[in-house]
């Protein structure tokens, strides 16, 4: 079947010709408005919105879905998703609960260090929720989640994620153990 038409003139399937030179039929081509000439790349954050699609701290359970939906995006060839939750257990003692509190700037840390790993990485989606409040062993205390284009970098920018997150954002945790003791950490 013939070419496609380009204004006005046919060229052939596959040909290409720069603006302001003459296709097949001779005719001057135009350039596309819809198509950046080849010395103008759109930078990273032209081409989608905001990666950093969800950071909360909250005083209500976490929702897997919630995050997982966050990070949704068809460029991604991967999402890994960290959950970290109450255990019952640490340094040998058992643990019946915590509860953790936060400074008032702890979200815009946790902002700042999204932001930080969506410049290191080539993420799509990111997400980032953490619990405040009293909490039982099992519950959920923190959510994160990273869409990148392959499954490596996604496995490597959300390690970085929830690792920066634990050592910078002033998040701290009070654990009461099942013989009456209790301590604070990260405070």
């Amino acid at each position: 079947m013939g070419g496609m038409v380009r204004n006005g003139t046919q060229d052939h399937p596959g040909e290409q010709a720069a603006p302001g030179t003459a296709g097949p039929s001779g005719a001057a081509l135009r350039a596309d408005p819809a198509r950046p000439s080849p010395d103008h790349r759109p930078s990273r954050t032209a081409l989608r919105a905001d990666p950093v699609r969800l950071v909360a701290i909250r005083e209500t359970p976490l929702s897997l879905d919630e995050v997982f939906r966050a990070v949704g995006d068809d460029a991604a060839g991967g999402t890994a998703l960290f959950v970290g939750t109450v255990r019952n257990h640490d340094g040998g003692a058992e643990v019946d609960a915590l509860g953790y509190s936060c400074h008032p700037t702890a979200e815009a840390e946790m902002r700042r260090i999204a932001e930080k790993v969506v410049a290191d990485y080539p993420v799509r989606a990111l997400a980032a929720v953490h619990r405040v409040g009293d909490l039982a062993v099992g519950d959920m205390a923190v959510v994160v989640a990273v869409s990148c284009p392959h499954r490596g970098e996604a496995f490597e920018a959300c390690r970085r994620l929830i690792d920066d997150l634990k050592h910078e954002v002033p998040i701290w945790k009070h654990q009461h153990f099942s013989d009456g003791t209790e301590e604070w950490v990260g405070a």
